[in-house]
């Protein structure tokens, strides 16, 4: 149902932009792409969709990937087989993740066939190798809610008490989080209207705090990686222009290396959180 759900609104999404890019000329270097960002009202865009829907499909596939099996009483009858602990955990994480990056594949040729059929034009290769790049960081950004489900299906042991403390998670880091981060960096670094040293360093302060946040980290990977003339995930001062024309795209390798840490840290968390559930699921007692 999930799926489905994410199905739906992704081809709302794709509909509202296709219409409105036909109004676009052919002279737009970046058309293919922004497939993914622009949106027509009320509809937000694809890259939007998933940010907010994908954490409720990883969620759905891992919260009760451990507890499942000790409700069902079938936990030590798998493990009396020769199947190491580490195994089994490991293939359900895996498993879902396969199933994600099915889903999202799918879905990524399902923009591309659309775009091709509606727009008339076919994405260069730049296009392409954007977008795929952006793929991986989605299935990495699933990945982060996935591990946090199994890990959370391990510590609990009720699976209806782990999906509600997923849920709870994402909401406050989806939806509250954007509220609350500027509080905190008004509290740690006031701004002083007189001195506009203090108001860089409260806004500084405000990213670092938003960037807790998978979904704000996943926001700017996408803004950098699907547009190409973009070149700061944060204010952009003029000694970073220096030598550029003004509107040129950049280079797909430049444009990973502005939000390398923003991957890197999408995929920390993401091993960081299965770790935790490794470590706990190993000294768990299995009884029969």
């Amino acid at each position: 149902m999930i799926m489905l759900l994410v199905i739906l609104t992704a081809l709302g999404a794709v509909y509202g932009s296709i219409g409105r890019l036909r109004d676009t000329t052919a002279e737009d270097a970046y058309l293919f792409l922004k497939l993914f960002t622009v949106a027509q009202d009320p509809l937000p865009s694809f890259a939007a969709f998933l940010g907010f829907l994908l954490p409720l499909v990883s969620i759905a596939l891992g919260f009760d990937a451990i507890n499942g099996e000790f409700n069902r009483r079938t936990m030590s009858r798998v493990l009396a087989q020769p199947i190491y602990r580490d195994a089994m955990l490991f293939g359900k994480f895996l498993g879902g993740l396969i199933v994600l990056a099915v889903s999202l594949l799918t879905l990524w040729l399902l923009m591309v066939g659309l775009g091709m059929l509606f727009l008339g034009l076919p994405p260069s290769g730049g296009d392409i190798v954007r977008s795929v790049a952006w793929l991986v960081v989605t299935l990495a950004y699933a990945g982060v809610w996935l591990a946090l489900a199994i890990a959370l299906s391990t510590l609990i042991r009720t699976p209806a008490t782990s999906a509600l403390a997923a849920l709870s998670v994402w909401l406050i880091l989806a939806v509250f989080w954007g509220m609350v981060a500027p509080l905190v960096a008004g509290v740690v670094a006031p701004v002083d209207p007189l001195d506009p040293a203090s108001i860089l360093n409260s806004f500084e302060w405000r990213q670092a705090i938003s960037r807790l946040s998978p979904q704000t980290l996943y926001g700017e990977v996408t803004g950098i990686l699907l547009d190409p003339a973009a070149r700061s995930v944060g204010p952009l001062f003029m000694h970073q222009l220096h030598g550029a024309v003004i509107g040129s795209p950049l280079p797909t390798g430049q444009s990973l290396l502005i939000v390398w840490p923003q991957i890197s840290a999408l995929i920390a968390a993401m091993l960081a959180l299965f770790t935790a559930a490794y470590v706990v699921f190993q000294r768990q007692e299995i009884r029969a």
